[in-house]
């Protein structure tokens, strides 16, 4: 379709929302206690993995539901900035290294291309609280900007004060500071062959094979065997059909998905 026609996505939801057939999704969420984190089978916050839902059932919270175009394209969406920054009472951000990352990359991100005042905008400004702080003047600052009232805090003017309701719980720490090698006991493929297995159809998988082998048929034949081993070692049908579309040894292949990280590289260097 995009060969086609570029924009055919936008144009479909535009007019969908134009005709009264609102498109929504079903807000979801996990909750998993501390507790249960510290001793779980795999690394929570490794952001290859998911939460099983037999462990953790997802718990519907709401329902998104787009009910108007925008008026204006650049004020209503080429200005949106959106930052996982930006927390209510109730939620912490978790020690996820995306996460943390992007806590800053994206109010760095919005700075530079929206300005110091980018969460005055309407469309980033909240809806149901003002903001309160002492932020003050920068580009595009058309608003009050506060008056004469005081910019640094504690003040005798009854100027807005931290809320320690909105303070995050405590981290527990212990040990020292330094870098660790990752020891974390994940197994990598357990989930890779679930989804393999129980959520693609059988044209999914044979279009995920046909995408791999399009992709990895010019990278060198030992690069193909280490990489198809791992297919391999996800789900064995998985392993078969990359094996089969890149013409390689099947029984090479098994074998090498047998073997240790470090005999595999050595097998096929």
């Amino acid at each position: 379709m995009r060969a086609k026609d570029p924009d055919h996505a936008t144009r479909d939801l535009f007019k969908a929302i134009e005709l009264g057939d609102y498109p929504s999704w079903t807000v979801q969420m996990q909750i998993m206690a501390p507790e249960q984190a510290e001793d779980y089978r795999f690394d929570i916050f490794d952001v290859t993995k998911v939460w099983p839902h037999s462990d953790f059932p997802p718990i519907e919270i709401g329902k998104m539901v787009l009910n108007r175009n925008p008026e204006n394209y650049f004020a209503e969406v080429e200005q949106a900035a959106f930052s996982p920054g930006n927390l209510v009472l109730g939620i912490a951000a978790s020690p996820d290294k995306m996460l943390q990352g992007r806590l800053f990359s994206y109010h760095d991100t919005h700075l530079h291309r929206l300005g110091p005042n980018y969460h005055l905008l309407p469309v980033n400004a909240p809806k149901n609280a003002r903001e309160n702080s002492y932020q003050r003047d920068g580009f595009m600052r058309t608003d009050s900007n506060s008056g004469g009232s005081p910019n640094y805090w504690p003040n005798s003017f009854n100027g807005p004060e931290p809320d320690i309701l909105a303070k995050e719980p405590p981290i527990e720490i212990s040990g020292k500071g330094d870098r660790y090698q990752y020891t974390h006991p994940n197994d990598d493929f357990v989930q890779p062959g679930n989804m393999y297995r129980d959520v693609m159809t059988d044209q999914d998988r044979e279009n995920l094979a046909g995408n791999i082998v399009s992709h990895l048929g010019g990278a060198q034949k030992r690069i193909q065997l280490r990489q198809t081993a791992l297919f391999f070692k996800a789900d064995p049908d998985y392993g078969h059909r990359v094996a089969k579309g890149l013409k390689l040894d099947i029984k090479e292949v098994e074998n090498l998905a047998n073997m240790s990280h470090d005999e595999r590289v050595k097998a096929t260097s």
